[in-house]
């Protein structure tokens, strides 16, 4: 069943009025932004359209596997403004938002071509898009798998693929409240058309780095709690990526780590940035709206899972940020 609360018929439209479209997400690209973009690519190339993908943030190589094309390109810092040469019309997936663009931001304000958005996150700033979002849409990747029907392409297993890795993971592999009967009816058609689940959690699960290996060892090394044990966080310092070799996209999924300790309302991950402040993830089992925390602090995302970037460095961000938190959960 397609998503009721996207009007399918002007996506469609604007869609058939392009020609030339450029592709892009938030920064640290995710497996559902990636997927999303990869997908969309396959619908637009089936179409005959022209299409390319450029992002702020380099593809991280353990999500690799969904790109056998390298169809995913890395935003030349250099000569920015090529990313959108000949481009009719620009679609922003899993963000609205200017902070989460990074480098791209401007680029996209400064844009003179048809944009639109296909987001599912709470959080929304104007990006001078038509916007296409649903926030209770477990991914964007369900409102990609969505537009492949309405825009009549025949799902394959190259677009099924990144699609179902996009969905596993934005519901934590269907574990959160997220997933709904119609999740796994569409996970079915997907694996209808080619994709594999079982390979699909070996090249997201099963290929870790030693490097990650070590990084996720300390950073759960140094996990503490507060208020009784209904907050728990983490903390990823400059050493932890020195000392291990990791990269910062080696901390993807470790937040979910502290919500099995027993008692976890709200978990917590800081995580200190190249340039001196510190990425904040936020996930919350409880009554607690991360989304909302994540507004206050500058960032956004949905009620059970959101994020920020605290211009201040780690410590000092830390202090900053469980004040805050505190206050939201006494």
């Amino acid at each position: 069943m397609s998503n009721p609360n996207i009007q399918w018929k002007r996506l469609a439209e604007v869609i058939r009025n392009g020609q030339s479209f450029l592709l892009t997400g938030h920064t640290r690209p995710d497996c559902d932004c990636l997927g999303s973009e990869l997908a969309m690519a396959g619908i637009l190339e089936s179409l005959g359209k022209r299409v390319r993908i450029v992002n702020a943030d380099p593809m991280p190589e353990r999500l690799a596997f969904i790109d056998p094309r390298r169809k995913v390109e890395t935003l030349d810092r250099d000569k920015p403004d090529d990313a959108f040469h000949g481009i009719d019309t620009l679609i922003v997936l899993d963000t609205s938002a200017w902070d989460q663009l990074g480098p791209m931001a401007d680029l996209v304000r400064r844009a003179s071509c048809k944009k639109i958005v296909i987001d599912h996150h709470r959080s929304s700033d104007d990006l001078g898009a038509e916007v296409f979002k649903d926030p209770e849409a477990e991914a964007v990747g369900r409102l990609v798998a969505d537009a492949v029907g309405e825009l009549g392409v025949t799902m394959t297993a190259e677009i099924a693929t990144p699609l179902f890795a996009a969905i596993a993971t934005d519901t934590g592999w269907f574990r959160f409240s997220s997933t709904t009967a119609d999740t796994y009816r569409c996970i079915a058609g997907l694996i209808e058309a080619g994709a594999s689940p079982p390979w699909i959690y070996r090249e997201l699960y099963e290929r870790q780095s030693m490097a990650r290996l070590l990084l996720v060892g300390r950073i759960l090394a140094g996990a503490q709690s507060d208020l009784d044990g209904r907050l728990v966080y983490l903390t990823a310092s400059s050493d932890d990526f020195v000392a291990t070799g990791a990269n910062r996209s080696d901390t993807e999924d470790v937040i979910n780590r502290a919500l099995e300790v027993a008692g976890t309302e709200v978990a917590l991950l800081f995580i200190a940035t190249e340039n001196g402040n510190t990425k904040l993830s936020l996930r919350s089992r409880s009554n607690v709206d991360c989304s909302r925390l994540a507004e206050q602090l500058g960032g956004g995302g949905h009620r059970a899972a959101a994020g920020a970037t605290i211009d201040k460095p780690l410590d000092a961000a830390r202090d900053f940020v469980l004040e805050v938190v505190r206050d939201a959960m006494e």
